[in-house]
């Protein structure tokens, strides 16, 4: 069997429009896991991951919330706790979907760090935003208090920033490839991963954000999967989105594609991230990533949707 990392967007647990509840983020998974299932069925071997950042959102507003109640706990704390939070929805949804298809496919989700450099520039210059909005008087008192870089928000109000580093290894990947290698689906990399760093013999953790998609080509790579699989809400990478004249992409290669992230043809909020993961994917001898909706992820898989970047 080949192997596929699928990396889920945030539309994998909330979809657009959507209230932030339980129901939503269950029906969602379900979702997902259909298109999982599909996948394993055509015989891959399959790790999955997935971004964190409503759920890891409402993690700190609820500690907010209860502050004056119970003690806060730490940024790669609450990662953490996302990790566990999706992990265990997709875990039982995927399964409930393996059993109706009567397919037996053992789900685990492992909880993984991500190694990033002590020495990166973003610990120098925080530029992540997350959190609840706060009011200018009170961001001035939890950077006194707790430490906190605080910045004024475009939309209003002040919020908490802290680093984004790069990835350059998943922790647990030889365990994620042993588990794989006997027929596990394998939920890992949450998020982006714990941020950690090495100390001697320790591994010390980082109050920070990984991106996900550049923290699931590391895990692509470090699993040894020739393909790379990132799935959002859209069908295609565009040329020219938001544009009149907007030109669907079904294939480039990693130099084209690096020469069209250079001329700022993708947004840095949006499709810019995952595009820059596709190469480097590629750049790091991976044979092929595809960029396209969760709808149609076998069809990207068997190359009749989505964008497939490729070595040249």
């Amino acid at each position: 069997m080949e192997r596929v990392v699928v990396a889920l967007g945030g539309n994998a647990l909330l979809r657009r429009g959507q209230g932030d509840t339980y129901e939503n983020a269950f029906a969602s998974a379900r979702l997902a896991a259909e298109k999982i299932a599909d996948i394993a069925a055509a015989g891959w071997e399959v790790v999955v991951t997935h971004g964190n950042g409503p759920q890891v959102g409402r993690i700190l507003l609820q500690q907010e919330a209860a502050r004056n109640t119970v003690s806060p706990m730490p940024l790669d704390v609450c990662g953490a706790e996302s990790q566990g939070l999706i992990g265990y929805l997709l875990q039982i949804t995927i399964g409930d979907v393996f059993f109706e298809r009567g397919m037996e496919r053992p789900v685990a989700t492992v909880l993984s760090l991500t190694r990033v450099r002590p020495d990166d520039p973003a610990f120098r210059k925080p530029t992540k935003p997350i959190g609840p909005f706060y009011e200018e008087e009170e961001a001035k008192e939890l950077t006194a208090e707790r430490g906190y870089v605080m910045k004024p928000d475009p939309h209003g109000g002040w919020r908490r920033v802290v680093p984004s580093p790069d990835p350059y290894s998943i922790v647990e990947a030889p365990v994620i490839s042993a588990l794989v290698a006997d027929g596990v689906i394998v939920i890992a990399s949450g998020g982006g991963g714990v941020p950690v760093v090495d100390d001697g013999p320790r591994l010390t953790p980082k109050e920070g954000v990984v991106d996900k998609d550049l923290a699931a080509a590391i895990l692509a790579r470090d699993v040894q999967a020739p393909t790379l699989l990132i799935l959002t809400d859209v069908p295609n990478v565009q040329k020219g989105f938001g544009t009149l004249y907007p030109e669907d992409l079904s294939r480039l290669t990693a130099e084209e594609a690096r020469k069209l992230l250079g001329r700022g043809e993708f947004a840095a909020g949006s499709m810019g991230p995952k595009v820059e993961a596709a190469v480097r994917f590629i750049e790091a001898g991976g044979r092929r990533t595809v960029i396209g909706d969760l709808e149609l992820a076998a069809e990207a898989l068997e190359g009749r949707a989505g964008t497939a970047i490729v070595p040249a």
